[in-house]
């Protein structure tokens, strides 16, 4: 080997050769394994002959890409110092771009002897190289063509969280081989069925490469979510069934092309290593002692904020590069379009706790890639003020749980929600009204992969987590659901009206709410986990979406319901402002642009906001229509009483046309001539006025 350079850190192919680079700041040497094509055999290890700046490189003429490889670290094994180094350990490269092969759990992954007395201070000296998937070289040369960014506004986005593998998985019409992969994602037939129902933003779970842990192995169950991060630059190899990253780009491409942007969930807050009884796969054997947050004082323990045994230590300069390195790798060898950042709070933290101005945060907002792609924060985690919501900074928006529970508090019927339920239709500016952000910052849903869809919101009262071997006692335990006379699935046909009822008002309020709307996969035409709230484990078809739903009367009237929802939102410029409203300013003279009304008409009076019986609520927004001419008035009626409500129309008098009502989906939208609307129970209207500028009301 050649002494190399000592960046940019990974394995880069220059045409000639290939330039290794890796950080450990504590290693006293650190070899590369070659191995051969199939990874089964190692053919030859050398030491890295240069180390500048803690980080250790060599160049290795005529290599290509393809080269399979690994590295052993060798140091100090003094875990009460926070150092674990074993050489018997091969390692992946922390910025390896492609893995070859699976993990196949055997004892010698651990850097300790399982079982010894000494427990995590004992060494195990069996070499884990047959038991380890291998990092390869890559060439990221790709013809992108014309592609552009669709770069949808945030005030018009809407988002479809899926899962890769679960979204195509049962889908018929896509060839077998192609099922659960990237490939599928951008067929023909997905695109047109994001198109149908309005979506401009597919957010997939986790696709970097991840571990399926042992205890799960150990059941017959599978790390189905990917929540375990096993690499932060390889995609995860079952997603790309042809072996080649091309199909990554290629379908992103294709997406672009549709005018759908790509949103990927990244875990940088903890490894797939563990706490200090885990196995060594990567960077704990590089440097544990720079990558991991250890407890002070006794660094053999790991400060674990996230649930997980470990938190990555971005307060360190080179872990926070590692994750820089990994998002611009992404936003410019996929161009994938923005990122959605699982438990945000911990890469927020630094010594004294979290910080909207920490590095992680500093680090996003001025680089010129990253600060302009869509960045979405899961503003939690389970460390100490790890609750979050509102209080990241400009430039990202937030899982919104407040929206989540108080919205199906509401429709469940609860006392005292009206106050809370204006503030989430309104954007949530009593969480995200500071520092000049706007309401796009709120993501609002009522369902996310992490719970009941939605068709289980309103099937169980209870979780039935029993599939997943933990006694039922996973999951969140209060999902504000209700099953509304059955647990479960039923015959009866007044319950399946109602459930059916309550599931299209809570999608016209989540559509009609300012803020950035989020779908779950399968939602839309009524897709059930058979009450299984926490299906992390469940690589079947409790998790796989079931198109068949699709296609039965159903599921495809839902469908049917959330195209006009997704339809009107586009059309109608008042239910996505890009500003907060307060009913301070007048479109019209006598018009505000934002007005709360009971049932008789007239606007709520103090005594009204605090009734704890108060489950009715008139929501009108006035705003310039599209076209400028105009003044566009909507005005949403709420009834989440369980007896019809007739609502007397606010005033001034104006043309209103009913758009959508959940209780009588399949009506078309027409004029109305009465002053009054009937609201069935537990149901929602949207109704419309266009008015021209130069109009005085009356």
């Amino acid at each position: 080997m050649l002494p190399g350079r000592p960046h940019p850190l990974g394995a880069h192919w220059d045409g000639l050769g290939v330039n290794f680079a890796v950080f450990s700041a504590h290693a006293s040497k650190i070899e590369l394994c070659i191995f051969d094509p199939a990874g089964r055999r190692e053919l030859s290890r050398m030491e890295l002959p240069e180390c500048t700046d803690e980080v250790f490189h060599g160049y290795l003429p005529e290599a290509r890409p393809g080269l399979v490889y690994g590295y052993r670290a060798y140091g100090p094994y003094q875990p009460e110092q926070g150092h674990r180094f074993n050489p018997h350990k091969l390692l992946l490269d922390p910025y390896g771009r492609q893995m070859l092969g699976n993990l196949r759990w055997s004892d010698a992954l651990f850097g300790h002897r399982l079982g010894a007395p000494r427990a995590d201070m004992s060494f195990d000296r069996r070499d884990s190289a047959a038991a380890m998937p291998k990092s390869v070289v890559t060439d990221d040369a790709f013809n992108w063509g014309d592609d552009r960014p669709p770069d949808i506004p945030w005030d018009r986005t809407v988002i479809y969280e899926a899962h890769l593998r679960g979204l195509t998985m049962q889908r018929e019409d896509i060839w077998p081989r192609e099922r659960g992969s990237f490939a599928a994602l951008a067929t023909p037939q997905m695109i047109e069925h994001f198109h149908r129902i309005g979506i401009t933003a597919v957010q997939l779970l986790p696709i970097h490469a991840f571990l399926q842990d042992r205890f799960l192995v150990e059941k017959g169950l599978r790390n189905y979510w990917g929540y375990s991060t096993l690499s932060f630059f390889a995609p995860e190899p079952a997603y790309f069934p042809t072996g080649e990253l091309d199909e990554i780009r290629i379908a992103i491409r294709r997406l672009h092309a549709a005018g759908i942007e790509v949103i990927l969930d990244v875990v940088y807050n903890h490894t797939c290593e563990g706490n200090e009884v885990g196995p060594t796969l990567s960077w704990r054997g590089l440097d544990n002692a720079s990558y991991y947050r250890l407890v002070p004082g006794d660094e053999r323990g790991f400060i674990d904020e996230t649930g997980c045994g470990n938190t990555v230590n971005l307060s360190h300069p080179r872990v926070l590069q590692m994750v820089m390195d990994s998002l611009r790798y992404w936003a410019t060898a996929f161009r994938v379009d923005g990122f959605r950042f699982d438990l945000c709070s911990t890469l927020g933290r630094e010594g004294n706790g979290y910080d909207p101005g920490s590095g992680f945060f500093d680090a996003i907002r001025q680089d010129p890639v990253l600060s302009r792609l869509k960045l979405i924060a899961e503003p939690w985690d389970v460390g100490p003020g790890g609750y979050q919501l509102g209080r990241h900074p400009p430039g990202f928006s937030e899982w919104n749980d407040r929206y989540r529970d108080d919205l199906r508090r509401f429709w469940r019927g609860d006392a005292g929600r009206r106050a809370d339920v204006a503030g989430r239709l309104s954007g949530s500016g009593d969480l995200f009204e500071h520092r000049r952000r706007r309401p796009w910052a709120s993501v609002n849903f009522m369902a996310a992969h992490d719970g009941f869809t939605l068709e289980d919101l309103v099937s169980y009262s209870e979780r039935h987590n029993e599939a997943n071997g933990e006694g039922n006692r996973d999951g969140h335990g209060d999902n504000c659901s209700s099953n509304w006379g059955v647990e479960g699935p039923t015959h009866n046909a007044k319950i399946l009206a109602l459930r059916a009822s309550v599931k299209r008002a809570m999608l016209l309020t989540l559509f009609a709410s300012h803020g950035t709307p989020m779908l779950l996969a399968g939602d839309e035409f009524g897709r059930t986990q058979g009450g299984n709230n926490n299906a992390y484990c469940q690589d079947n078809e409790v998790s796989w979406i079931d198109w068949k739903l699709a296609s039965m009367p159903a599921g495809a009237a839902l469908q049917r319901f959330v195209e006009r929802a997704a339809a009107l939102r586009r059309r109608l410029a008042s239910l996505r402002s890009p500003v907060f409203l307060h009913g301070r300013t007048e479109p019209l003279p006598g018009l505000a642009d934002t007005g709360w009304f009971g049932p008789d008409g007239e606007p709520l009076s103090t005594a009204d906001w605090h009734d704890p019986e108060g489950r009715v609520l008139a929501l009108r927004r006035a705003c310039a229509a599209p076209d400028d001419d105009h003044v566009e008035v909507s005005l949403l009626l709420l009834n989440a009483s369980a007896a019809h409500q007739d609502f007397t129309l606010p005033g001034p008098r104006m043309p209103w046309v009913s758009a959508l009502d959940s209780n009588h989906p399949e009506a078309h939208e027409a004029p109305l001539a009465a002053g009054t609307v009937t609201v069935a129970p537990r149901s929602a209207r949207l109704l419309f006025a266009l008015l021209p500028k130069e109009e005085s009301l009356p």
